[in-house]
């Protein structure tokens, strides 16, 4: 069968380049936005004297049938049609004849495969967003639970100053809840139609832009037409926005992984969301959180390879844009499982209280607490508390305790200003309840901070 674009050609395409030409291998996924950019098309056709009624209302109920026909698996995508917007004009031809042949009136492949990917992006980003919501649910019910669960804040992966659980799972509630607003902002700049740009300059036809735009939910039509069928920057951004998330996941998924491990012992994977060994009989493994620390590799790599596709392309279309979305699929269905595994990891994870507590109790978490005291009561230079507190950490050491179980005694022979109203500032638990700034770990903060995120949820 010859090529709908092939008038001006003598000999047939070959099966190679059928092969390396062809996207409906991969872009048959865009055919629900297809045929809705199609019947917003045929509807404005008619609407504007372009098409009449019966010709309008036979292509939208052949497109109909395509519908039917691909969710059935009744549908032949062929590599002859090379792409999924062929292969629909193609069956609707067959269909219903000649009368399928004029709904490429006023519009492009350009612009069509642009109106097609735009909201297949749209359409998955307000998705994901919903998946972001979802989690952020689950790791504030989780947190409610936790205001007042000691574990260790740390730097450098050092043990540093006592927090409470929940601040710790509202740090990336706090990511999460970024990961959504870039998304939503992404779906509120990127809706512009671009159907009628057809290929670079328009259509000398008397179509109504406004309307498709109206009918297809975008908010108006782009601007600019050589701009808008070489524009990917829509897919850029959903890869971006995606890229970021799995830093944030990647980090999450990094923390599981140690505070599953024997020597934390902070929290423990469900049966169903963990894996086993196939020679050691003991082993419970963390392979969800391995694979979701792994994910952010694959997606970045989207990321780059669709900037290097765009790098140095000349207005407009270039075939190289065919690239496009490959990428974006397979960041799409990655983020998509990966939400959904971690949201259950997370609500079938056991927390173990007691071993985050007990680790607490390592590493001297309240050294800053009692240098805070040397300046705040004894009137010392910080520079000098920080060297005093030092020597109160190196006897701690020698006795083989916390910082927070030493004695008043023990203290005094380091420096002879320190009295016994250090004691209850050196408690652990008293030191994480002492940071009320806002922001901060106290548990009166943090059940502020889950506030502000409930609210938050409750007015979207």
């Amino acid at each position: 069968m010859s090529k709908m674009w092939s008038g001006r050609f003598k000999e047939s395409a070959s099966e190679l380049l059928d092969r390396f030409n062809a996207s409906i291998p991969f872009d048959q996924k865009l055919y629900k936005e297809d045929i809705t950019g199609s019947i917003a098309h045929a509807t404005m056709l008619a609407e504007n004297g372009i098409l009449s009624e019966s010709d309008a209302k036979q292509i939208i109920q052949a497109l109909t049938t395509v519908k039917e026909e691909i969710e059935s698996g009744e549908f032949e995508f062929k590599i002859s049609d090379e792409d999924i917007h062929m292969a629909i004009e193609s069956r609707i031809t067959a269909i219903i004849g000649d009368v399928g042949k004029r709904l490429h009136t006023a519009r492009s492949r350009n612009d069509q495969v642009a109106t097609d990917f735009r909201l297949y992006v749209q359409n998955k980003s307000q998705s994901l967003s919903e998946q972001i919501l979802y989690l952020q649910k689950v790791l504030l019910e989780l947190a409610k639970k936790h205001t007042e669960t000691l574990i260790p804040g740390m730097t450098h992966l050092q043990h540093a100053q006592p927090t409470n659980f929940a601040y710790h799972l509202l740090a990336y509630i706090s990511m999460f809840k970024r990961d959504y607003e870039r998304l939503q902002s992404s779906i509120e700049r990127n809706s512009t139609s671009p159907l009628g740009c057809a290929a670079l300059a328009g259509t000398p036809h008397n179509i109504n832009r406004d309307r498709t735009s109206e009918l297809l939910g975008f908010r108006e039509p782009t601007l600019n037409c050589l701009d808008t069928v070489s524009d990917r920057d829509f897919a850029l951004e959903i890869l971006f926005n995606i890229s970021t998330l799995f830093v944030h996941i990647s980090r999450f998924a990094e923390e599981l992984i140690i505070w599953s491990s024997y020597e934390f012992q902070f929290v423990k994977f469900s049966d169903a969301y963990s894996t086993g060994s196939s020679i050691m009989p003991q082993k419970k493994n963390p392979d969800v959180a391995e694979l979701l620390r792994a994910k952010s590799g694959r997606v970045n790599g989207n990321l780059i390879s669709l900037l290097t596709v765009m790098k140095g392309l000349p207005l407009a279309y270039n075939k190289d844009m065919q690239e496009d979305k490959e990428g974006v699929f397979d960041s799409v269905e990655t983020a998509e499982v990966s939400l959904e595994i971690l949201t259950k990891s997370i609500e079938t994870l056991t927390v173990n209280v007691d071993k985050m507590e007990k680790a607490c109790k390592i590493g001297h978490l309240t050294a800053t607490d009692l240098a805070d005291y040397l300046v705040k009561y004894c009137n010392i230079p910080f520079r000098e508390a920080h060297f005093i507190t030092g020597e109160a950490v190196a006897r701690a050491d020698e006795l083989n305790i916390d910082l927070s179980e030493i004695e008043l005694s023990e203290l005094q022979k380091i420096d002879s200003r320190i009295e016994a109203d250090v004691l209850p500032l050196l408690s652990l638990r008293n030191s994480m309840n002492s940071r009320i700034s806002k922001g901060g770990t106290a548990t009166a903060e943090t059940k502020n901070q889950i506030k502000y995120v409930e609210n938050w949820l409750e007015s979207l």
